[in-house]
């Protein structure tokens, strides 16, 4: 048991009353829940349609399938980020073309990288907002404009995050996010995929329940009495339990970013102190989620970071390693390339503490720690 575990569960009561309200509604599967969590997603960040989904994993698959990627299509994503972004890139039997990222300071991908990446193969650019800050959108929007590529935002780290204004996922063509447990909105699994193209939206919605042209709870309400398989589908729907839970999560979202703010901003006046130690994104002035709180240990560092994240742990500080890089994994190595900013920046990558009911005592005793494990 850690006395600072890595992440804390943001539930209560309202969530618990949610629940019981749903399965006394005895509508438990995809229906009025499902469609109201939609409604208040779109509002909140002010795109035009969501579409709520078992989870982000299959949010990418669709996303892939709308926008048209199929085999032999080149699509450019990260490897520093979940194994799932380049799942769903194969899922189509499309070919994963790894870029870099920019540095230390900044773990998104480059976008001089991504240009230097395209075919006349390439048919999209897949992003990852890593720990909610923004990658560079402005100059990905414009190589893809220059190129006719489709953008897919992996917006899982970043719900209400912002770049200049404008909500992460609502930039490029879809934006897909995530609701497992330990993220800022948690249905224990669920994504959702939102966009602001109605004809994506309308398929994507049909390819959710195996291609089908309506709904159980439509025909249950005598909307219709029959329905049509007009595409091949999945069974990628969530259910009401789950997004009466979503529906309680967004109410609680602002607050609690505002809070991971202010931890954010302990941490980094915190590791003002603590040299051999790099604070990725620090000083960054726009909204983010602050997903997770990352910091790498310089290449001068005598001790390697498993070492360090035992210390950690033996001090009672549970950390992770957000990520091993996708393109060195067995199963990705036909598509591997040289990723050196990455490979480096990974092999010295932690992942502390970050969750809003974090203390600014907690957070001084994590940088002290770790200042006198470096330095021991």
């Amino acid at each position: 048991m850690y006395n600072i575990p890595l992440f804390d569960l943001n539930f209560g009561i309202e969530e618990e009353t949610a629940v019981l309200e749903t399965l006394r509604s005895k509508w438990i599967s995809t229906g009025p829940k499902t469609a109201a969590f939609e409604t208040d997603f779109s509002g909140l960040l002010g795109v035009g349609y969501s579409l709520a989904l078992a989870n982000c994993t299959v949010s990418l698959h669709l996303a892939m399938k709308i926008l048209g990627i199929g085999p032999g299509d080149e699509v450019i994503c990260p490897s520093l980020t979940f194994v799932a972004t380049v799942n769903a890139v194969r899922y189509v039997d499309a070919i994963p073309v790894f870029a870099d990222i920019r540095g230390d300071a900044d773990l998104t991908m480059d976008p001089l990288d991504i240009e230097r990446k395209i075919t006349s193969r390439t048919k999209a650019i897949v992003v990852m907002h890593y720990a909610g800050f923004p990658c560079a959108m402005d100059e990905i929007m414009r190589i893809a404009k220059a190129h006719d590529l489709k953008v897919i935002e992996d917006a899982c780290h970043g719900p209400l995050s912002e770049y200049r204004g404008q909500k992460l996922g609502t930039i490029g063509d879809a934006g897909c996010f995530s609701f497992f447990s330990n993220k800022n909105i948690s249905t224990g699994e669920g994504g959702m995929l939102v966009t602001n193209n109605e004809a994506l939206y309308d398929h994507a919605k049909l390819l959710r329940s195996h291609g089908m042209t309506t709904l159980s709870y439509e025909r249950s309400k005598g909307h219709s009495t029959g329905y049509d398989v007009v595409e091949s589908g999945y069974n990628y729907r969530m259910d009401d339990i789950r997004a009466s839970i979503g529906i309680v999560q967004l109410k609680k979202l602002k607050n609690d970013l505002l809070k991971r703010a202010e931890v954010r901003q302990w941490y980094e006046d915190a590791f003002a102190e603590v040299s051999r130690v790099v604070v990725p994104f620090k000083g960054h002035n726009g909204f983010v989620s602050n997903y997770i709180f990352a910091v790498l240990l310089e290449s001068s560092c005598r001790r390697s970071r498993d070492e360090v994240r035992d210390a950690l742990h033996k001090a009672g500080i549970q950390t992770s390693m957000h990520y091993p890089p996708v393109h060195l994994f067995s199963i990705f190595r036909e598509f591997s390339d040289s990723l050196p900013v990455t490979e480096s920046a990974a092999s010295r990558l932690i992942t502390l503490p970050m969750y809003s009911r974090m203390t600014k005592p907690e957070v001084e005793y994590i940088a002290q720690t770790l200042q006198d494990i470096i330095h021991g």
